[in-house]
């Protein structure tokens, strides 16, 4: 259950940090970047799986780089369910922005298994 909450916090976190770099990536306070981690979280679970299921030859095809189009799609998804408070002006920022936020949660989560197993 710790695991869980520091994931959700940690992409929050990895949110925040997305919409600081760029202007097109509007996140409304850190409630608004914990919910949408967390709904991120329930489509990574229930849709991208089936996403990555249909979208296979084309994954192998582009050796793994379409997914970070599917993370894209999964992002738009988050904003069209939130609303307002987090918008996405575009799908070459959400893939942008899904690239990063692939990045700062490995570092992340690479920094607190390190402070965590020492």
């Amino acid at each position: 259950m710790l695991r869980v909450v520091l994931t959700l916090l940690l992409n929050s976190l990895s949110l925040i940090i997305v919409s600081y770099l760029f202007e097109d990536f509007h996140l409304n306070g850190f409630g608004t970047a914990l919910l949408a981690s967390f709904i991120l979280s329930i489509l990574n679970l229930l849709v991208r799986p089936v996403l990555i299921v249909l979208t296979l030859p084309l994954t192998a095809f582009t050796f793994g780089l379409f997914l970070f189009v599917m993370n894209a799609i999964t992002l738009m998804m988050t904003q069209a369910l939130i609303g307002q408070n987090f918008v996405i002006d575009g799908f070459g920022t959400a893939i942008i922005a899904a690239i990063i936020l692939a990045l700062l949660n490995l570092i992340l989560n690479k920094l607190i298994r390190d402070r965590v197993t020492s």
